[in-house]
């Protein structure tokens, strides 16, 4: 089933368009495929980036509340011919929607990918992006509320989370994950462990 990509924010998407269109913000930009492309290009697929917050105090394994998660921006894949070649991001600033930077490397073709594979699942989601910056991880989100505000929200139980590639050692990349089954892992990884003292009864 096709994915419902929620609208970005008109001045997210001009500042982009803009950017795109500037030679020297091409030009400044650590992107090679960006500089060299012949032709024209296209920015498609506004997927909001979340991040996921202080993971290693949450008491979701436990039945507690989940992690919180707040939006820092939204990204935009850049197509030029037949593939994507990089991708934008942008921020909030007190004047708005601003323009931040142009990317590419492993997680442009990594979200592509995942893309492609959730609209094989056979369920209505809304795409977003979910970052859990403890693991050094970047997971696609796929929400079940598809009319949701794609800016607000926590990850529901039976959302999916899609880890990309790189993901984190022990993790496999691409495979969905209810969140009710992937948070808690994240959150054992990040959990200190007991002193030896506590970590077992005095003999």
């Amino acid at each position: 089933m096709p994915l419902h990509v929620p609208p970005a924010p008109a001045p997210a998407l001009r500042s982009v368009l803009s950017a795109l269109g500037s030679p020297a913000a091409v030009n400044d930009a650590h992107t090679p495929a960006l500089r060299a492309h012949q032709g024209p290009m296209t920015v498609e697929l506004p997927l909001p980036v979340h991040v996921l917050d202080r993971l290693h105090t949450s008491h979701l394994a436990a039945g507690g509340r989940p992690p919180r998660t707040r939006l820092t921006g939204w990204r935009f894949l850049i197509r030029g011919g037949d593939r994507f070649i990089a991708a934008a991001d942008t921020r909030l600033t007190p004047e708005g929607w601003v323009f931040s930077h142009f990317f590419e490397g492993p997680y442009v073709a990594a979200t592509e990918r995942a893309l492609r594979q959730a609209e094989s699942l056979g369920s209505n989601f809304q795409p977003r992006l979910l970052s859990v910056p403890e693991l050094y991880m970047l997971t696609l989100w796929l929400h079940g509320a598809v009319g949701a505000d794609a800016s607000a929200g926590l990850p529901a139980a039976a959302d999916l989370l899609v880890p990309l590639a790189p993901a984190p050692p022990g993790i496999a990349a691409y495979r969905p994950h209810p969140v009710s089954e992937l948070l808690p892992v994240l959150t054992h990884r990040l959990t200190p462990p007991l002193p030896p003292e506590l970590a077992a009864p005095a003999a």
